[in-house]
């Protein structure tokens, strides 16, 4: 008769016990995968958006230094601008002056200014600056600022009919507006009389109803 063979309970234990550690150490192995997988994504994320800040950055420097490189000059070019103020103030003060008007010398002398004017707006045509065109243009807020009203009848109103003080242009920024005068519809004498009919009729009613 064979004999039946018995296990020890020992080795049963051991046995459950190294399947049990098998198991964890299968679990660990998959969370350390899935760990590094994260650990991967996230340094991808953090390179991604590195990558995107250097190339904002890069475009930044590009636009202030083609900036600074167009427009260096700009400041320098606004106080120029007093230059041809001067230049053209003194030609018509010595054109307008009563004592000089006879003098055989002051047509040379106004010849010679006119000379050094227009040599000063070419070097800065040449520069890209340009004076805005005003005479009988319409108005524009972006380049003239009106500082008076003209009657004309012969143009549309808020056309540009006087030229106080000239505006200029650096390629697309404006250095200074052109002060200008700007016509407008010349007032009837009975326009006026009813205008200041009205007014007196208003006056006189508030004076009533106070009283």
């Amino acid at each position: 008769m064979e004999k039946e063979e018995t296990k020890d309970p020992k080795m049963n234990n051991q046995e459950t016990l190294g399947e049990d550690i098998e198991d964890d150490s299968n679990n660990t192995k998959e969370e350390k995968e899935i760990s590094s997988e994260d650990k991967i994504k996230n340094l991808e994320d953090k390179l991604s958006r590195t990558l995107a800040e250097m190339e904002n950055q890069r475009r930044r420097f590009e636009k202030e230094r083609d900036e600074a490189f167009e427009y260096g000059g700009f400041s320098f070019a606004k106080e120029a601008l007093n230059l041809i103020d001067n230049l053209e103030r003194s030609k018509l003060s010595l054109e307008n002056d009563e004592e000089l008007k006879n003098n055989k010398f002051l047509k040379k002398i106004s010849e010679h200014l006119e000379v050094i004017y227009k040599d000063t707006l070419s070097i800065f045509k040449k520069n890209n600056i340009k004076q805005i065109k005003s005479i009988n243009e319409k108005l524009d807020p972006n380049f003239h600022q009106a500082m008076l009203e003209i009657e004309d009848d012969s143009k549309e109103p808020g056309t540009i009919v006087q030229e106080v003080q000239k505006g200029f242009l650096m390629k697309d920024r404006l250095l200074r507006p052109s002060l200008v005068g700007v016509s407008k519809k010349t007032v009837k004498k009975d326009q006026n009389n009813e205008f200041k009919s009205k007014n007196t009729n208003e006056n006189n009613e508030k004076e009533d109803k106070n009283n």
